[in-house]
């Protein structure tokens, strides 16, 4: 590493440390208040996955005492369905009751210490949200539709103006209403939702359902969800936010989202800043960049600047562009041609705890004290781990410190993380993001 380089990096790691050491309550400046949205100020948001309870063995109860809830505007809760019902409808569903709304939860693993009541109409992670809301008055909880896997049926749902009436009646009875098993049992987890629908007009998973009128289609279905919250709103003298996960890809841009349009329907749009590379291509290289790095291989500009700069020559506002931040890293293995190892041809993924090519960055950062260098390009704005053999790009917290520098420099609306099971016990990577938004305001 260079001398400038390496006076960067120093000068980072000594603001990291501050950023982490920082009281949980802590803000980084007199009058900064940690829960600001509704336009008034940066948002933070990040991901709790449904089935981080099981082998991942995360609870809400540790949104809480790793510190990340005191630093977070939002949580978004992975993944409400959206499908067939018995009649053919496509409706709102719980993709996992038992994790959702009835697992009874103990005192260990409850957010205030006291378990479940045997019966209880709520249970499971909604019963502890709204503990957590209890809590944190301030933080919001939307419910995030769709996502890799549950996407299928969106095109459908999004056809008609019935379609649309439908679905999203069936979404605010069951989430919003809270009209589970029991009537209203769920009624103020949630304050919203999050459209998570991958990908409207062109390719996601395998078997989806995909239509040219998608891009029309997408702006339509904002504005029924925009209209029925606004309406149950009035009812309730509330408020309910909605937001949308948007690709970096400017293709999938084009042919999705009219980016005049849907703004007039979301309060924030959370932007895809990860995955622009990973194991299943046979190069190694960066997958949450800045910039394009120098000698980039793959002529794309797939970079956060270039994501940013598509969307806002498209006409979305900045200011409701919420920059997506990964937990976790990709990974190759079998390089042999040393190095810093990046840009080298590899054999194959290397191996995950969950899946191969894939880490969180609570595994990766150990890796640093065992045989592994840490390198990075701060002019590019990312890092990597190498060993000689094995290649994980991720991000540290000085690279999540730069890209809370970068939102701000912006003029963006703040970060969302994917997803909170990611991050160490003591939420490094969520309170380096949250001093990197609010320090020195």
């Amino acid at each position: 590493m260079s001398a400038p380089r390496k006076r960067l990096a120093i000068l980072l790691a000594g603001i990291v440390t501050l950023a982490v050491a920082a009281p949980l309550g802590a803000t980084a400046a007199a009058g900064t208040d940690p829960h600001r949205d509704g336009g008034r100020g940066l948002r933070q948001v990040a991901y709790f996955i449904q089935w981080g309870i099981y082998g991942r063995s995360f609870f809400v109860k540790n949104v809480d005492t790793s510190g990340a809830a005191a630093k977070l505007t939002h949580v978004n809760y992975a993944f409400g369905g959206v499908g067939p019902d018995a009649a053919g409808n496509i409706v709102c569903q719980s993709m996992d009751p038992w994790a959702d709304y009835q697992r009874p939860v103990g005192a260990g693993e409850s957010v205030d210490g006291v378990a479940d009541e045997a019966g209880a109409a709520l249970q499971g992670n909604f019963g502890q949200l709204r503990k957590l809301k209890t809590k944190y008055p301030r933080l919001k909880v939307l419910m995030s539709l769709g996502g890799w896997t549950l996407s299928k049926y969106f095109s459908d749902a999004a056809l008609t103006t019935q379609s649309r009436r439908t679905l999203v009646q069936s979404c605010v009875d069951l989430f919003i209403r809270g009209n589970l098993a029991t009537p209203g049992a769920a009624a103020g987890v949630f304050d919203g939702f999050d459209l998570d629908w991958e990908w409207p007009g062109s390719e996601g998973n395998a078997g989806n359902i995909i239509r040219p009128e998608d891009k029309a289609n997408f702006t339509l279905l904002a504005a029924e969800f925009r209209h029925q919250l606004d309406a149950y709103g009035r009812q309730t003298h509330g408020s309910y936010e909605l937001s949308a996960f948007l690709p970096a890809a400017p293709a999938k841009i084009s042919a999705g989202f009219d980016a005049h349009r849907i703004f007039d329907s979301l309060d924030f749009a959370t932007l895809q800043g990860y995955d622009f590379h990973g194991s299943w291509e046979t190069v190694t290289n960066h997958q949450s960049a800045i910039r394009v790095p120098a000698g980039e291989p793959v002529p794309a500009d797939f970079s956060i600047s270039g994501a940013v700069d598509a969307w806002t020559a498209a006409g979305a506002p900045a200011s409701k562009l919420v920059l997506g931040i990964p937990y976790y890293g990709q990974g190759w293995t079998g390089l042999s041609g040393g190095g810093t190892g990046l840009f080298q041809t590899a054999t194959g993924p290397a191996p995950g705890t969950f899946a191969a090519g894939t880490e969180d960055y609570k595994a990766l950062a150990p890796l640093a004290h065992n045989g592994f260098q840490v390198r990075r390009d701060p002019q590019a704005g990312h890092a990597w781990l190498f060993d000689g053999t094995t290649f994980w790009t991720f991000d540290d917290p000085l690279v999540v410190l730069q890209k809370a520098v970068y939102i701000r420099t912006h003029g963006l609306g703040g970060a969302m993380a994917w997803e909170l099971s990611g991050d160490d016990a003591q939420a490094t990577l969520t309170k380096t993001i949250h001093f990197g938004l609010t320090a020195f305001r």
